[in-house]
């Protein structure tokens, strides 16, 4: 029968369990963005589109809307409409649009966007990987491994991997991602409500 005494080492330690990674951490929604119901994200597009045609006291010229939705991805759909986007953006007429107004604007274009554009919009970004190679109507591995080549982006193959497996629920990287699973995918990265 050994004792402690027979075994001169000391018992060995297990191994730390790993840390949890780190969870990414999401923007805070500012309380314009509260009042016009869209998320963190949604606002940071808004602003960006702001940006780019600002002027030098950070407002938008009114002659700008256009462009600035246009920039958005939500234009205008006809000049009386643009007036009365005009009309609430810049309500005292001044020919300038606060930032403020401008998110009230957008935020209420992006909320009417219909159902039918918002497919429309899916199946063409699904498009893009299709079209460089999809078998069957599916983003596959070699659809990912064309698309990161083409925009010169050192992506690894376990995380192309991890991507399929993600965007269709862990039926397998063979499996590929249809369409279906792609619009889902979307609406969770918050681009549709």
């Amino acid at each position: 029968m050994a004792t402690e005494l027979d075994n001169p080492c000391p018992p060995k330690r297990r191994a730390a369990a790993p840390a949890p990674a780190p969870k990414e951490k999401q923007p805070r929604q500012s309380a314009l963005a509260k009042e016009n119901n869209i998320s963190a994200a949604t606002e940071s597009e808004i602003k960006e589109a702001f940006s780019l045609f600002a002027n030098s006291d950070k407002e938008l010229p009114s002659r700008s809307l256009r462009q600035a939705l246009t920039a958005l991805g939500v234009p205008a759909s006809s000049p009386s409409e643009l007036q009365d986007l005009l009309d609430a953006a810049d309500p005292e007429d001044t020919g300038t649009i606060s930032y403020a107004h401008f998110v009230a604007v957008a935020a209420l274009k992006l909320s009417n966007r219909s159902e039918e554009s918002q497919q429309r919009e899916v199946e063409d970004a699904f498009r893009l990987f299709t079209s460089l190679g999809g078998e069957d109507g599916k983003i596959t591995l070699a659809c990912l491994r064309r698309v990161a080549r083409e925009l010169k982006e050192d992506v690894g193959e376990q995380t192309m991997k991890d991507m399929l497996l993600e965007a269709n629920g862990g039926s397998g990287v063979g499996r590929g991602v249809g369409l279906k699973d792609f619009e889902g995918v979307m609406r969770r990265a918050g681009v549709f409500r």
